[in-house]
């Protein structure tokens, strides 16, 4: 969780750099139809624990999925605002949007409050347009930005990563990445005090969202 105590007005380096005090491991990451996802269910409050089995991970639409790293209560709702603007988008349109809109809602939202929301997300899914998948960040500030291979976001962020670069190949299957994830988000469960307990892993494909641990 981010320390939600710093003043959006004055922001300055040691705030921001402060404001990132998470306690979490979010990951996603590319495979050969489409994207894995996953997170643990740590919440933390400074050194207390809050919860056991909190929610990381969202499903957005179908074909889009988002997690969380940051102040709870402002994820929830930027995660409430992505569903209901999603679904009207879909009566409207007459389809599932793509997670390039989905993320691109996010962005807004979040570049709107410019550090008001306390947040860091994923946002991954198939683009049925372009059949393959798809991983957005962005960030507390708007920050908008898209990988092709893998992403994670949190405190335990860093052990993730550096398994990752090592371990990520491109053409994986659904399988291969459901186990790569789980390691890594075992490897920072065991060095970092901020993530822990049970995983939460997705997988999205041509076929949607489908829930896996």
């Amino acid at each position: 969780m981010i320390e939600n105590n710093i003043n959006p007005d004055q922001l300055d380096q040691d705030q921001f750099e402060n404001s990132f005090k998470t306690g979490t491991t979010t990951v996603g990451i590319i495979v050969n139809d489409g994207v894995v996802v996953a997170t643990e269910s740590k919440a933390t409050g400074g050194y207390f624990i809050a919860s056991k089995q909190a929610q990381k991970l969202f499903e957005i639409n179908k074909f889009t999925a988002a997690t969380i790293a940051g102040g709870v209560a402002d994820a929830i709702y930027v995660i409430n605002q992505l569903k209901a603007l999603s679904r009207l988008r879909e009566v409207k349109e007459g389809k599932i949007p793509e997670p390039k809109y989905v993320s691109s809602i996010c962005r807004n939202i979040l570049f709107s409050g410019r550090s008001f929301f306390q947040v860091l997300m994923i946002i991954s899914g198939f683009s049925l347009a372009e059949n393959t998948g798809k991983l957005y960040g962005v960030d507390l500030l708007g920050t908008y930005y898209e990988e092709d291979k893998f992403i994670s976001f949190g405190s335990g962020s860093p052990f993730v990563l550096g398994l990752l670069e090592a371990d990520w190949k491109p053409g994986m299957t659904i399988p291969e990445g459901v186990n790569l994830v789980t390691t890594a988000i075992t490897a920072a469960k065991e060095r970092d005090a901020g993530s822990g307990f049970a995983l939460q892993i997705c997988s999205i494909d041509k076929n949607g969202f489908k829930k896996l641990s």
